[in-house]
């Protein structure tokens, strides 16, 4: 299968690139593009570390081949804040103690981003079940938890 141009927009900007068969969006990112917030982690599937918005929906980019992502829109962590001002997640990540080796913050951030853009006023259980699919082995996920609480609250004007 020959090399073909895969033409997608990344963090808002519009990106046209040459890509191996089967290459995966992580390697892409990684590899070639040196967006390094999206972690290699297992390399399976199974701890979220790769987790990227594709339309706003988290997806894992460690099992998604390049090619799939033809004219979709792409976040990455890098496209997060706005205007050289964290976003709102960021902030109460940082807060709440959420972020301790950082591993599985990207994938952490951009999973509780797409699930209050879904929904802005979680409940725990919702935001648990959110979470599933990320492992982290630093936290013991409570600080995560209460920071993605803590924003719904802020965004919907209580709190700080």
């Amino acid at each position: 299968m020959p090399s073909k141009i895969v033409s997608f927009t990344l963090n808002g900007r519009p990106t046209e690139i040459m890509v191996k068969p089967l290459e995966t969006l992580q390697t892409l990112l990684r590899e070639q593009l040196g967006y390094t917030a999206t972690k290699a982690g297992c390399r399976q599937g199974g701890c979220g570390s790769c987790t990227v918005l594709v339309n706003g929906e988290p997806m894992l980019s460690c099992l998604l081949p390049v090619e799939d992502i033809e004219g979709q829109e792409i976040m990455t962590l890098e496209g997060l804040a706005q205007d050289g001002e964290l976003h709102p997640l960021q902030e109460t990540f940082f807060e709440k103690f959420a972020i301790q080796c950082g591993y599985c913050t990207p994938g952490m951030l951009l999973v509780s981003k797409a699930l209050l853009d879904h929904n802005p006023q979680p409940s725990r259980e919702v935001i648990v079940e959110a979470l599933t699919g990320n492992y982290c082995r630093c936290t013991g996920y409570e600080p995560i938890i209460q920071a993605v609480l803590e924003t719904a609250q802020r965004m919907n004007g209580h709190g700080k």
